[in-house]
């Protein structure tokens, strides 16, 4: 598959012609659903194509007459409903920039992108107007804000009246592919958040990691096939944006939108509710999925063919639940905001018939999906040999020395920081991983957060994978714990299943668990039951919150 694929990037191309404007052209396009709506009032559960198209092309001149010029930072800050996926296609139509941020945002983090961005206009909902009113004095650039719905009120603009006298024909920029479409700030793990810049051609770089774990999305179904796609991942982050909602549209098919909080009787409900055949659920998604529904077929009817997860280790024991009990092979997907879907599986449900997927092996994140060239390097940018940890590293160019169109453009107004992500040609990604002779990588974890205890080192992964297959654990998280004799030893914070109550036998037994599994200085030599486990926006535990708590007490004791 790599010797044959090729990349085939126009020098001119938008992602909103790709994912909107094309399908809004179509004799079925008022028919053809873009998003369904997912809990809302009857008659705002269906968005179609043309409409989409249409309230795009009022909502970009209405930021036309607001000043917003080509290449101008538009802040999106709303979760998933209709008007989030207006917003995008009205912005990236005009040649402006995309700037996602999410409604859990504070004042403070939104204050820091906003003025790092310079962004002129924000697009808000009643979840952010409040603090969005609070910071705007404080960033010089930000000219309007844009309240959707009850937000409207509040702000300078009410979308739906100010969108009512706007012409609903749009003569589209022709865009370069390598021209700047989004600007997504990366959680900020050393130092400030950094403004990940993206091209329009990034979501052609995304497609081959999408249709591959999503088996052949796009291609083993017609156009009009049933294919419907959901995630619960937010619409602000690369994993809502790049691999959820764009590529849904790209192919020309519904996504669901869901505006609520997320729990496991919502998500079965929801999928069997709109018959979604396409999800991306993160791993600790699919942990409560699992403890909360141990049997879900008894309880809901699915209709799934292909799973991606991605954000952590996907782990034997998730994968297990997925085959045994959905009946979908995972399919563990790995990559980065600025260099996103590089890796992962294809499992096709272990149909190879075709002649075409690879078959998922658990615990692995697969291997280099076609066009992306990647490796296990070292600090001096040499490939590892098999078995010996590494970087993981993409390569600016493919197997056949053309460029990889999935590369971000670089850190926004940090040249600095660019340069440093880079050895050579290699992309460096920080995350930690072996290759084994078939080509397929073993995620080892963050170089920070790998740590080493009693001289040997300690992975968290594997460990926590251990910690979830115990009846009481719901999720896991393994951090060093600071000793004076051994330097570190292994702590596990963890949280349990309903029903279970945290004590010293139950400490003895989970202790005992992982002994039993793994070698002897990896099991936890303290565990702590925590209600809740720090949690990123994305779906990612902070471990480097919980190791730095630890770090905090052993220098006050």
């Amino acid at each position: 598959m790599h010797a044959a694929f090729g990349w085939k990037v126009p020098e001119y191309f938008n992602i909103a012609q790709a994912c909107c404007a094309r399908w809004a052209s179509q004799p079925d396009a008022i028919e053809r659903t873009a998003i369904r709506a997912h809990g809302t009032a009857a008659g705002t559960e269906f968005l179609s194509y043309l409409e989409l198209q249409v309230r795009a092309n009022a909502l970009s001149h209405l930021l036309v007459t607001l000043g917003v010029q080509r290449g101008d930072r538009v802040a999106v800050v709303m979760p998933q409903r209709f008007e989030t996926a207006i917003a995008y296609m009205a912005i990236f139509q005009m040649g402006a920039v995309a700037m996602p941020l999410s409604i859990l945002f504070g004042p403070e983090a939104l204050e820091y992108r906003l003025q790092d961005s310079e962004a002129v206009v924000a697009i808000c909902d009643e979840q952010s107007v409040v603090n969005l009113q609070e910071v705007r004095g404080r960033c010089a650039h930000l000219r309007t804000l844009i309240g959707v719905g009850d937000a409207g009120a509040k702000a300078d603009v009410p979308y739906e009246a100010a969108l009512a006298g706007q012409p609903t024909r749009f003569e589209a920029v022709k865009t370069k592919a390598d021209e700047g479409a989004v600007l997504i700030y990366t959680s900020g793990t050393t130092g400030p958040p950094k403004g990940a810049y993206l091209a329009h051609r990034a979501i052609i770089g995304n497609l081959p990691g999408f249709v591959c774990s999503q088996n052949w999305f796009g291609f083993a179904h017609s156009p009009n096939s049933d294919a419907v796609f959901w995630s619960p991942a937010d619409w602000a982050w690369t994993g809502g944006l790049m691999d959820a909602l764009l590529p849904s549209l790209y192919f020309g098919r519904p996504i669901v939108a869901y505006n609520g909080r997320f729990s496991p009787e919502l998500a079965f409900t929801l999928m069997q509710e709109h018959g979604v055949t396409h999800t991306f659920l993160f791993p600790t998604a699919l942990k409560a999925m699992m403890k909360a529904y141990p049997r879900p077929r008894e309880h809901f009817r699915l209709q799934l063919q292909a799973m991606m997860s991605a954000g952590e280790a996907v782990g034997d024991a998730v994968f297990a639940y997925c085959q045994e009990q959905l009946g979908i092979t995972v399919n563990e997907m790995f990559g980065q905001t600025e260099i996103n879907y590089i890796v992962g599986n294809c499992a096709m449900n272990g149909d190879t018939s075709r002649g075409i997927g690879w078959p998922a092996r658990p615990g692995s994140m697969g291997r280099p999906y076609p066009g992306h060239r990647v490796a296990v390097i070292d600090d001096e940018g040499n490939e590892c040999e098999v078995g010996v940890p590494g970087d993981v590293a993409l390569n600016r160019f493919d197997v056949h020395g053309d460029p990889d169109p999935i590369f971000f453009l670089g850190y926004w107004k940090n040249d600095t920081a660019t340069r440093n992500k880079f050895t050579g040609d290699w992309c460096r990604t920080g995350d930690l991983a072996t290759r084994d002779a078939d080509g397929y990588l073993w995620y080892q974890g963050r170089a920070d957060d790998v740590f080493k205890a009693a001289g040997y080192r300690i992975g968290p992964s594997e460990i926590e994978n251990c910690l979830v297959k115990h009846p009481a654990v719901i999720n896991a998280a393994v951090v060093p714990k600071p000793d004076k004799e051994r330097g570190a030893v292994v702590k596990a914070f963890v949280v349990l299943a309903p029903g279970f109550a945290g004590n010293d036998e139950l400490v003895a037994q989970l202790q005992a668990h992982v002994k039993g599994k793994l070698a002897p200085y990896e099991y936890p030599k303290e565990i702590e039951f925590i209600d809740a486990l720090p949690m990123t926006t994305t779906g990612k535990v902070q471990r480097k919150e919980l190791r730095l708590r630890e770090e905090a007490k052993a220098r006050a004791a």
